[in-house]
């Protein structure tokens, strides 16, 4: 049994990865955190947890709230693993701290804020203890069926690079003032500053570049994937008011650290981004927005289309689908080929995926996913901490993934550099 520490669980990821109990993790968990409301928040949504009508879970927090929390999880020592998710200008420099300190990191996406402490990023995946980033996206049943798909040759093809469209085109909108577990969320005001947890373009597009490499890899798997090159990136902002940041945070007033920003009754937040990238003869657009609140009976939406040569492989989460993700394969040619290829396909997956259909739609057809195997963005974090320990027990460090993780932020870094120029 192990027993988790956390380090200033600033960011609610932190408290999702304790949506579900785990065999193999003691309920009790030892929180290190300076006192104050992102302490409070996190035991808050700890408690929403253990108080659930539905599978509660029985975690006890042991709290030793100080001035120096790093300081005292590394003396303290109550286990070998860490759980990091809070300010991102930081992170770094704690990661590095405890990988040294022999314990076990999964922290939470981006790592870096800017172009800072590259150094230590390396070093954190160069050997010794595990340090893992939490990337929820590599647990969504219809991204992980749609990479399944760019491994049939017979359904996909090979990627298209000749359309003079992009091969990978990936978009969404995400809401500032959305609720999680069911509770209107509350985030803290640095959250807005871009210095503290980075521009549009250090977070959510860690999550796309991450979809792009592992499209590429599973698409071709027997050539060596190109290193991805920037072509082009920007940065732009969303007027945030007053009123909906008071809501928000709990805050009734801009910080002063935020007077830079603070434009009228408003607040600019560069929390908007757009890249173009290159991989050897594979292109990708990736564009990633943040509008303010969730609109009744709303809620983010996602767009990626995969183009193959003879099929596109398309999964979307919009008003129309209900804003559950939803697959659909459209052939481009050899229809008959292709929909023999998804029959044999959904035949094999009812192992591993019972209940899969097809159904036509439109040109294509949609690949039915029962909603017994699409459980949700928040459960995708316990089934990610469990895989962590998993990588953790087996003391095998994920060669490949440090190298793609090392070369995400390497890119992140330059298409920072390059906004900027342009801004």
């Amino acid at each position: 049994m192990r027993t988790l520490s956390f380090l200033e669980p600033g960011h609610f990821h932190a408290a999702l990865t304790l949506g579900a109990r785990h065999p193999r993790v003691r309920d009790e968990i030892v929180v290190y955190a300076h006192p104050g409301a992102e302490l409070d928040d996190f035991l808050e949504l700890v408690e929403a947890f253990n108080s659930r009508a539905d599978a509660p879970t029985a975690w006890r927090p042991l709290v030793r709230a100080s001035d120096e929390p790093l300081e005292r999880l590394i003396a303290d020592r109550p286990g070998d693993v860490v759980i990091l998710a809070g300010r991102n200008d930081r992170k770094m420099a704690m990661m590095r701290r405890l990988h040294d300190a022999g314990l076990h990191v999964l922290a939470d996406k981006p790592w870096l804020a800017g172009a800072a402490r590259f150094e230590d990023l390396s070093h954190v995946l160069a050997a010794g203890p595990l340090v893992v980033e939490m990337m929820t996206g590599r647990y969504d049943v219809t991204s992980i069926l749609a990479r399944k798909l760019v491994g049939e040759p017979e359904v996909l093809g090979d990627l298209d690079t000749r359309s003079g469209a992009p091969t990978i085109e990936i978009s969404g909108v995400h809401h500032l003032e959305k609720a999680v577990n069911g509770k209107p969320l509350r985030r803290p005001p640095w959250y807005f500053d871009v210095r503290v947890q980075g521009d549009g373009l250090a977070d959510i597009p860690t999550h796309m570049i991450d979809q792009v490499q592992r499209v590429i890899a599973t698409a071709r798997p027997d050539r060596p994937a190109p290193p991805l090159e920037l072509v082009s990136a920007r940065t732009w902002t969303t007027r945030v008011p007053r009123e909906l940041f008071s809501r928000v945070t709990g805050s009734p007033e801009f910080p002063d650290d935020l007077r830079e920003v603070v434009q009228g009754d408003g607040l600019a937040y560069r929390s908007n981004a757009e890249l173009s990238l290159r991989g050897g003869d594979v292109s990708a657009a990736l564009d990633t927005r943040w509008e303010l609140s969730v609109p009744t009976g709303g809620g983010d939406t996602h767009r990626s289309t995969i183009r193959g040569t003879q099929a596109h492989v398309v999964v979307e989460q919009h008003a129309g689908t209900g804003f559950r993700r939803t697959l659909s394969i459209v052939p481009r040619r050899e229809e008959g080929q292709v929909w023999a290829a998804l029959a044999k396909v959904i035949a094999e997956w009812q192992g591993d995926y019972p209940g899969l259909d097809l159904v036509e739609r439109g040109q294509g057809c949609e690949m039915r996913v029962p909603r017994a195997l699409d459980v949700g963005h928040e459960r995708h974090f316990p089934l990610m901490l469990a895989d962590f320990l998993s990588l953790v027990d087996r003391g095998v460090p994920p060669a490949r993934l440090n190298a793609d993780t090392l070369a995400k932020y390497t890119l992140l870094a330059r298409a920072s550099a390059e906004a900027q120029r342009s801004t």
